[in-house]
């Protein structure tokens, strides 16, 4: 069984990251894959706003930051950790993308998440997934 984790650092997707650690018990050869989604160019007080490359690299920088902490509490969960992406795009669309090209067999992610500035999970990006999605969605709060 494989199952993606779509993650932003929040605590409700550190959480899901712990719900497919119990899932993972029940089902040993669980693999996950690890997703960030950002949904545009982020802009940092440090960059000058028409310095697009260097907020480009900050941006793949930051979703670098969250998905090695995730994929270090994932693998501390006991979780065997298939693959991590970074995708920039709009949320939902990306995370069932995602989900559909890696043949997962379920979606687990927050209800809610870090913001604008984390911009990855939102109530209504929840909800978008479950009405996009093929496969089961696990929503953690």
């Amino acid at each position: 069984m494989k199952i993606l984790i779509a993650t932003d650092g929040s605590e409700h997707s550190q959480r899901a990251i712990e719900a497919a650690a119990k899932l993972a018990r029940a089902a040993p050869r669980l693999e996950v894959v690890l997703l960030n989604v950002c949904d545009g160019p982020l802009l940092y007080g440090d960059l000058p706003q028409f310095d697009t490359e260097a907020i480009e690299v900050a941006q793949r920088k930051q979703q670098d930051t969250v998905l090695a902490a995730a994929q270090e509490q994932a693998k501390t969960s006991g979780l065997k950790v298939a693959a991590t992406q970074r995708v920039t795009g709009l949320a939902a669309p990306e995370i069932v993308r995602v989900a559909t090209e890696c043949a997962v067999d379920q979606i687990v992610m927050g209800t809610r998440g870090m913001g604008a500035v984390g911009s990855l999970l939102l109530g209504s990006v929840a909800q978008r997934v479950v009405h996009l999605a093929a496969v089961p969605v696990l929503l953690v709060k």
